[in-house]
């Protein structure tokens, strides 16, 4: 109600079940167990808005809107039109990716009141967009299927998976 949106259908229905899931895993090497995996979606409480704009900012600060690049190819072949951090586009973050980066729940064409068409996408630190699934059921089973390991989700972007990764 807050940010006048419709969560879609099966975001909403997890939500319903549980408020947020969040399951770290580890490893023993040496007798001593060393964490590896972590999977996280976000409770309803801190699914936190990305690139609206703040209270408590100064008046001339810059915005995550200001970083925005006009030039980018939109929609270019079969890769859906980019997010954008003005009113274009509502943003929602599930998972923080231990500071790798941020999986987001997007609402694309803004207005009043937002239909629940929305799509995951993934920030990179250097914030560029990438797409991951059109609905949230698709991307749980990907986080389930890469078992939560460190920065899997750069498997979907042109840079790969780093080699400490691998």
């Amino acid at each position: 109600q807050k940010n006048s949106c419709v969560l879609p259908e099966d975001l909403k229905n997890f939500y319903l079940m549980t408020d947020g899931f969040q399951m770290t895993w580890s490893v023993k090497t040496d007798d001593t167990p060393m964490p590896l995996g972590s999977m996280v979606i976000n409770s309803v409480s801190k699914l936190c808005r990305l690139g609206g704009s703040s209270m408590y900012t100064l008046p001339s600060a810059p915005t995550l809107a200001d970083l925005e690049d006009d030039t980018d190819e939109e929609g270019n072949g079969d890769q859906p039109e980019k997010p954008h951090f003005d009113s274009r586009s509502l943003i929602f973050e599930l998972d923080p990716c231990n500071g790798n980066g941020k999986v987001c729940l997007v609402y694309k064409h803004a207005e009043p009141v937002v239909s629940p068409d929305t799509e995951i996408w993934f920030l990179d630190r250097a914030l560029y967009w990438h797409f991951l699934t059109k609905t949230f059921t698709a991307y749980y089973r990907l986080l389930i299927t890469h078992l939560g390991l460190p920065q899997w989700q750069y498997a979907f972007t042109s840079y790969g998976v780093s080699p400490q990764a691998k």
